[in-house]
Parts: C-alpha cells; sequence; structure tokens
C-alpha cells in the first residue's frame, strides 16, 4: 500500500510539474503578444492582461465547483485529464491568434476545463495521512516551482524568436500530459469513499457557503482570499513592472521567473521537510505570511534590477505557509468530502483572480500613465504587502482563539 501511494504522489508529480511548465512557457512573452495585437504601450497591454485573467478566472469560478464535485462522485482521473486538454485547446488558440479576441476565447476554454489543480490536491488529500499531509501538499508546491523553473527560462529563450513559439511548445506539453496521465494516473478516490452529485453544492457560491459550517477555521478561508488576492500582485504585474521600469526583455523575465521556481521549489520541496516539524503548522504560517508581506513591500520600491533577484529571497520563503495552512484546513474535512473542499477553495481563488488582476494590473496602468499624479510602478506590491499584512492579523486571530486547530 505504501508502495502504491508513493507511485501515486510521483505520478501526480510529474503530470502537476508537465502542466505548470507549459504555464511558465508563456508568462514571459504574454505581455509582447498583446502589445502586438493591440498595437499599443505597456500600460494599455497591462490592462488587457487583467481582462484576459479575468475571463479565465469567472469561468473557473462558474465551472469549478461542477468539477469538484464531479471527481467526488466519478474519480479524480477522467476530470484531471479533462482539464489537461482543455488547457491544450487553450494554447492552440493563443498560439493561432490573429486579434486579441481569439486570445479571450482560449481563456475561456481553459477557465472552464482548469480544475488540474483543485483535483490534483483532491487526489493529495485522498491518499495522505494526517502525519504526511503538510509533506505531501509541499510536493505540490515543489512541481509547481520545478514548473516555473523549466518553463519561464525555456519560454524566455523562445520568445526570442518569437512571440508565438512558447505557446506552440506549451500546448504540445499539455496535449503530452493529457496522454500521460491517461496511461499511468491512477485513480486515488476509492468507490466506497464516492458520494452522489448534490446539484445545490455545483452553484459556484454554494460552494462558498458550504464552507462556512467549518466554523472554527472559517477565518483562515478569509485569510486563504486575502493571501491569494496578494499574490496577484505579483502574478499579475511583475513582467509589466519589470519591463516598464528596468526594460527587461523576455529572457530576463524568464531568468527572474526561474529563479523564483528554483527559490519556491527549494522552500517547499526541501525547507518545508525541516521546519514545519520544526516550528509546528502555526508558526510556519505566521513565519511565512511575515515574509510574504516583507518580500512584496521590497518589491514596490526597488529602484535596480539586482534588487528583484534579492528581494525574491524573503519572498518565496513566505511559501512555507502554503502547505501548512492547507494542512490545517484539510484536517477538519473527512475523505469524502475533500474534493467539494477543494472546489470551495478553488472558488476562493477564482474569486480572487476575477477581481486580483483586474485590480493590479489597473494600479500599475493608471500609476504608470500621464494622467497619474505620481509616476509609481510598484502601487500593486504595495497594496499587496498591506493584505498580506492583514492576512496574517487574521490568521494569528483565528489560530490564537481556536488552540485546539494544530
Amino acid at each position: 500500500m505504501h508502495t502504491k501511494k508513493s507511485a501515486a504522489i510521483s505520478f501526480i508529480f510529474i503530470t502537476l510539474l508537465i502542466d505548470v511548465t507549459g504555464i511558465g512557457l508563456i508568462i514571459p512573452v504574454v505581455p509582447g503578444l498583446i502589445e502586438q495585437l493591440i498595437h499599443g504601450d505597456i500600460s494599455d497591454a497591462s490592462r488587457y492582461s487583467g481582462l484576459l485573467a479575468f475571463a479565465y478566472a469567472i469561468m473557473q469560478f462558474l465551472f469549478s465547483p461542477l468539477l469538484g464535485n464531479l471527481s467526488d462522485k466519478f474519480g479524480r482521473r477522467p476530470i484531471l485529464l479533462l482539464s489537461l486538454l482543455g488547457l491544450g485547446i487553450d494554447y492552440i488558440f493563443l498560439a493561432l491568434a490573429p486579434t486579441i479576441g481569439w486570445l479571450f476565447v482560449g481563456r475561456v476554454i481553459a477557465g472552464i476545463a482548469g480544475a488540474s489543480f483543485t483535483t490534483a490536491t483532491a487526489y493529495i488529500a485522498d491518499i495522505s495521512t494526517a502525519e504526511n499531509r503538510a509533506k505531501n501538499f509541499g510536493m505540490v508546491g515543489a512541481a509547481f516551482g520545478l514548473g516555473f523553473i523549466l518553463g519561464p527560462v525555456i519560454g524566455g529563450f523562445l520568445g526570442n524568436y518569437g512571440v508565438r513559439i512558447p505557446f506552440v511548445v506549451a500546448a504540445v506539453l499539455s496535449l503530452i500530459n493529457c496522454v500521460y496521465g491517461y496511461f499511468v494516473l491512477p485513480e486515488s478516490l476509492a468507490p466506497e469513499h464516492r458520494r452522489p452529485l448534490d446539484y445545490k453544492k455545483i452553484i459556484p457560491i454554494a460552494s462558498l457557503v458550504y464552507l462556512k459550517k467549518y466554523t472554527a477555521v472559517i477565518g483562515l478561508f478569509f485569510a486563504f482570499f486575502l493571501i491569494y488576492l496578494a499574490a496577484n500582485a505579483v502574478q499579475s504585474t511583475w513582467s509589466f513592472f519589470t519591463i516598464k521600469q528596468f526594460n527587461w526583455t523576455p529572457k530576463t523575465i524568464g531568468i527572474s521567473l526561474g529563479l523564483v521556481g528554483l527559490l519556491v521549489g527549494a522552500v517547499q520541496g526541501g525547507l518545508i521537510r525541516f521546519i514545519t516539524p520544526v516550528l509546528g503548522n502555526k508558526k510556519s504560517i505566521y513565519l511565512g505570511l511575515a515574509l510574504y508581506t516583507i518580500g512584496l513591500l521590497l518589491f514596490a520600491f526597488a529602484t535596480r534590477s539586482w534588487m528583484m533577484f534579492v528581494f525574491l529571497l524573503p519572498y518565496c520563503l513566505g511559501g512555507i505557509c502554503g502547505p501548512a495552512l492547507q494542512s490545517i484546513i484539510s484536517g477538519q474535512v473527512p475523505p469524502n468530502e475533500q474534493g467539494e473542499l477543494q472546489g470551495g477553495l478553488t472558488s476562493i481563488m477564482s474569486l480572487t483572480n476575477i477581481f486580483g488582476p483586474l485590480l493590479m494590473t489597473g494600479l500599475f496602468a493608471y500609476f504608470t500613465s500621464p494622467k497619474a499624479p505620481i509616476q509609481f510602478a510598484g502601487a500593486a506590491f504595495l497594496l499587496g504587502s498591506i493584505l498580506m499584512g492583514l492576512s496574517l492579523w487574521l490568521t494569528y486571530r483565528t489560530l490564537h482563539h481556536n488552540k485546539n486547530i494544530t
């Protein structure tokens, strides 16, 4: 049984690694492709980037509860494969797009099928015990980290030969990943742990209402929201900020994001194995959120290119909070509701990804436009730091008043 579970962890790790590598491939060249299609400048391109992220996120918000509940009924494997197929189709649309409208069509398709993270985390919860849950969630983070080492660096290099080439490579990787999963990925949810589809729970808002029954950790759900909203400052504006502030090329952007992936992989795939057992889940969350807050504040006021690389260290070390927070939350939910829980958490993430990119790219576009009272390209990072600080306060308040949660 232990061998089978170890093999399953390896399968999901490789699946996520290939999936995230494909995503990372396109990040360095997205600003250039949007500028090319709209015939505008970097500020205008950032606004369209926010709208594209909005299109993806609103579809994911509407459909992730359905897919999460379907995975509780039919198993994780078919839902995961469907999401990988949708992502591959999305990249094909992006690679061939003759107008900006095509990009929106591709993002809508990806948002509808974009349940890979939801299903993967439910998969991990299925095969984890209380003792190794945080470690296994850390492996998910490590897959993301390694994917963002390989993807952006390769994408930045390929971007020098054309802004569309990384999209073609990403499409191929995603479709290969789908075929790979079809042949080697085992099912994780045993038939006796499956449950009928509850149509009341597939309404997007219902998955959020479902979370309220866990009153002991309701504050952690709000903290979860703030964390992911704040993270959009980096996810949505990093490429645009560094192009505007430091004239970075896709290659330099790719290298910087590759470093992010290296640090995240080291933290969540290695360092967390030592830190979490020593500090415990609660202190790991507090320390991680404090480091996130500091890192974002430093990004906001960086004045030299090298500073962005140095300031990545505290920011990425903040990643020790994620698996610990996931471990505490998932530990409060029975096995046959893990898919529903992850669907609810993904809905929270989707809400932040609906409003976050619009908010953060809007701030960037405004404070880099001629009409701004001051030129401050780091405005989104400053707001992100404030939101992370609020999440730290809320998490401490929740766990301090519920000492039985570990």
